[in-house]
């Protein structure tokens, strides 16, 4: 993938923005930005997210994609509307967070879901015949109940995984596991809340997050121009002039993005 750039990207803010649900092909574009932008050498990075969540494989590629290039890169994370779940761990690989007051955030946690239809196939005579290498290989299967064995499976892999989240936020806010577990359970908050409890730093807009990166970087807040790094257009969107944002179309609201998220089954999200 080719990114364009200006020749004079060292002074310069890298925008980049990440909306929507947090999936293999939005993983793949923002590391070749952030790949890019390394090269380019910015020296910094406002990354905008606006993002229910997403698998938990891809947040945490990118979360350490941006632990790693936070280390040559001054990078501030400005929250949109939403930033919960997957939103919050790719956050975590940035040193710097502000947050709107009104920004939903939180839902710290993990989730797997499945369907039972056993009782509906039933009614309209379906069944299925399985052949399978080994005991679990159909588990969550939706032509049957869940069984004891498996549900405790299945938890310790929820509960492991949810470990690996509590853990990194403790370690990039600087709290104590006990302090984050303490609003750890899927509950979410507002940006002012999330103040509060330590997971960002300071409240305000995309602007500020703006000024507070260029003076990171030691740029003039009044002079360092912000340039949006986008996915290249195909030549049909280009003469339409439709924007196409890293992750694809941002969710409206929330009652939205939580009807949105049947696929894959084991998200971070509300």
């Amino acid at each position: 993938m080719i990114w364009p750039f200006p020749p004079n990207a060292k002074k310069q803010i890298a925008r980049l923005e990440i909306s929507g649900a947090i999936a293999g092909n939005t993983r793949k574009q923002v590391l070749a930005a952030l790949k890019t932008i390394e090269e380019k050498k910015y020296p910094a990075l406002l990354l905008r997210i606006d993002s229910p969540g997403g698998v938990v494989g891809d947040s945490q590629e990118i979360y350490q994609a941006l632990k790693k290039l936070s280390e040559t890169v001054k990078i501030v994370a400005s929250f949109g509307n939403i930033s919960a779940s997957g939103g919050v761990y790719i956050a975590m690989g940035c040193p710097h967070i502000m947050a709107n007051p009104g920004t939903i955030t939180g839902s710290i946690g993990v989730i797997l879901r499945g369907n039972n239809l056993e009782k509906l196939l039933e009614k309209i005579g379906v069944s299925f015949k399985v052949i399978k290498s080994g005991p679990y290989k159909d588990i969550l299967a939706f032509d049957r109940e869940l069984l004891p064995e498996e549900q405790s499976i299945l938890q310790d892999l929820i509960d492991d995984s949810y470990a690996q989240f509590v853990e990194t936020v403790a370690q990039a806010r600087n709290l104590s596991l006990e302090r984050v577990k303490s609003f750890a359970d899927g509950r979410i908050f507002t940006g002012q809340q999330a103040l509060a409890l330590g997971v960002v730093d300071r409240l305000g807009t995309e602007e500020d997050a703006r000024r507070w990166a260029a003076e990171l970087a030691g740029l003039d807040p009044e002079k360092a121009e912000c340039k949006t790094l986008e996915e290249p257009k195909p030549w049909l969107r280009r003469l339409t002039g439709s924007r196409q944002t890293l992750g694809g179309a941002v969710f409206q609201d929330l009652a939205f993005e939580l009807t949105t998220q049947g696929q894959p089954l084991w998200l971070y999200r509300p």
